[in-house]
């Protein structure tokens, strides 16, 4: 299915509607046989959809997602520098 997306990619970059012809024609060019039943699925999940928003959204999605990481991993970094403090004054006290 991953070869079918990205016939479908380009097809929406360079502006073509995406078609079983199109597909079809796109995966024969590079050599792939085309499985009908994978294109009508492509072609009917995709109808009615704005591939570029749907492009655009992920990268938020996966930008916001990272940032989340970071904003984690600094937490758990600062927690863990607070637990060293605390077991070196305990060292010199105890």
């Amino acid at each position: 299915m991953v070869q079918e997306i990205y016939a479908a990619l380009l097809l929406n970059e360079s502006k073509q509607p995406i078609t079983i012809e199109n597909l079809t024609k796109v995966l024969q060019a590079a050599g792939v046989q085309p499985d009908e039943g994978k294109l009508k699925a492509l072609v009917a999940s995709l109808e009615g959809k704005n591939i570029d928003e749907i492009i655009k959204e992920a990268s938020t999605i996966q930008v916001a997602t990272k940032a989340e990481e970071k904003k984690e991993e600094k937490k758990e970094e600062e927690e863990k520098k607070a637990e060293e403090a605390v077991a070196g004054l305990s060292s010199l006290f105890g």
